[in-house]
């Protein structure tokens, strides 16, 4: 017979694995009021996604009369990369990206009011806006179809699948790690060698004023 306690101990490699799962699935759901204008701004909703990750998004647009909505989904970087640009979406939607850069991924939304329509009060449309990343964008259930896996397997799968994107994250930590100690070393260098230059420079603009100086007071019959 097997004591609860020894079924405890056995248990706490799945708990830890099941809060791994849950820590590191990067999806967010998010539901927002849009109003619309002639020159709308833009409504962001950003989140972070390492290169290579599969992005899915999924945007339900309510109705909206004399209204045009459109997406685009662009990064942080410094290149602004353009992902996709869709215009007059509405109904459920659905998108598939792969980020190129480590940077934050924003879906942004802009709510024209059409030409024509006069009344722009009160006039808005709602946006329901789910981005899953990473492993939680894999559609397990339809690899489970394909592959005629069991629950179990299932379940394996997406567990694999979390595990090598909290390595590549490892990865990812480690490397940037290394690249940042490098700039620390090369930087401690660089000051280093920036105090001696200084200290030479004021040892020789000293040597020589105190030449310059000294033959100052021999034109002058100051000193012999």
């Amino acid at each position: 017979m097997v004591s609860p306690a020894h079924t405890g101990l056995r248990a706490l490699p799945f708990l830890f694995v099941a809060l791994l799962v849950c820590l590191s699935h990067p999806a967010s759901a998010i539901k927002f009021n849009l109003p619309a204008s002639r020159y709308p701004p833009a409504k962001c909703i950003w989140n972070a996604a390492h290169p290579g990750a599969l992005v899915i998004i999924t945007a339900n647009v309510g109705p909206g009369e004399g209204q045009r909505l459109d997406i685009e989904v662009v990064d942080s970087s410094e290149h602004k990369n353009v992902y996709l640009s869709k215009k007059n979406i509405s109904g459920e939607k659905r998108f598939a990206i792969t980020a190129h850069a480590e940077e934050d991924i924003g879906v942004c939304f802009r709510n024209y009011l059409e030409a024509g329509v006069s009344d722009s009060k009160g006039r808005s449309r709602v946006v329901d806006l789910d981005v899953d990343i990473g492993a939680d964008a894999v559609d397990y259930n339809a690899i489970a179809n394909q592959e005629s896996l069991s629950g179990l397997e299932t379940e394996m799968r997406k567990l694999e699948g979390v595990v090598k994107e909290i390595l590549d994250e490892m990865e990812y930590l480690r490397g940037r790690e290394e690249r940042f100690q490098a700039t620390n070393i090369s930087t401690n260098k660089r000051v280093q060698n920036f105090a001696w230059f200084i200290f030479v420079s004021l040892f020789g603009l000293g040597v020589w004023q105190i030449f310059h100086l000294r033959a100052f007071f021999k034109r002058k019959y100051l000193i012999d």
